[in-house]
């Protein structure tokens, strides 16, 4: 139990600290790297909870796609750091100004926070005892049968971010070959193969 205690706040404390540097490196290469050191640390806290299927899909997903794509982004755009500080403190003011009002925001938050009395009803509903079912099947269960709209909905929305990704990306230019999808599956067997007699040592 002391053992757990202490990588519990070993890996917060490092999580926490990583998270800060995230935002306080001044080279955004090191941010990524921070932002996996985050990752990992997360994923331990998540075996600790007993988690593992949860620390492996951010293991795979978040380190090995996400924040690998990050860091291939950040360093194949060769983006010029000291342009962008240039004009750092032209933007200043209205940069004070967004956070004055999250500032205010917040504390208008805390100030009038209070429990409501039904909150306890609405909490979610408890997964099963991790002695009936592992975790793996316990998020199956609650993800496809409690909340299986907000799965598709959720679902929907990134596909249409895809969609608008694409749309917003694409460029026709003339003379660029592309694939025509209807045409090749509308054509023929005998458009689509041609048959040579190739003589033994004549090229085509």
């Amino acid at each position: 139990m002391i053992v757990a205690t202490i990588a519990f706040y070993v890996f917060a404390g490092i999580a926490v600290a990583s998270a800060a540097m995230v935002i306080a490196a001044r080279n955004p290469v090191h941010s990524v790297l921070f932002l996996i050191l985050v990752f990992f640390n997360a994923a331990g806290l998540f075996v600790l909870m007993g988690a593992e299927f949860l620390a492996m899909i951010l293991v795979i997903v978040y380190v090995g796609a996400v924040a690998v794509l990050f860091l291939f982004v950040v360093m194949m755009l060769d983006v010029d750091f000291a342009e962008l500080r240039e004009g750092f403190l032209q933007y200043m003011p209205f940069g004070a100004l967004i956070g004055f009002i999250l500032l205010l925001e917040l504390l208008l938050v805390v100030g009038v926070w209070a429990i409501a009395p039904e909150a306890a009803s609405l909490v979610a509903a408890p997964t099963p005892a991790m002695t009936e079912v592992t975790n793996t099947e316990a998020i199956g269960r609650i993800l496809y049968t409690d909340y299986v709209y907000y799965f598709q909905a959720s679902g929907m929305i990134l596909l249409i971010a895809m969609i608008g990704a694409i749309v917003l990306t694409l460029r026709h230019k003339p003379g660029v070959k592309r694939q025509n999808i209807a045409a090749q599956v509308a054509r023929t067997r005998e458009q689509a193969v041609e048959l040579k007699n190739v003589k033994p040592g004549q090229g085509i």
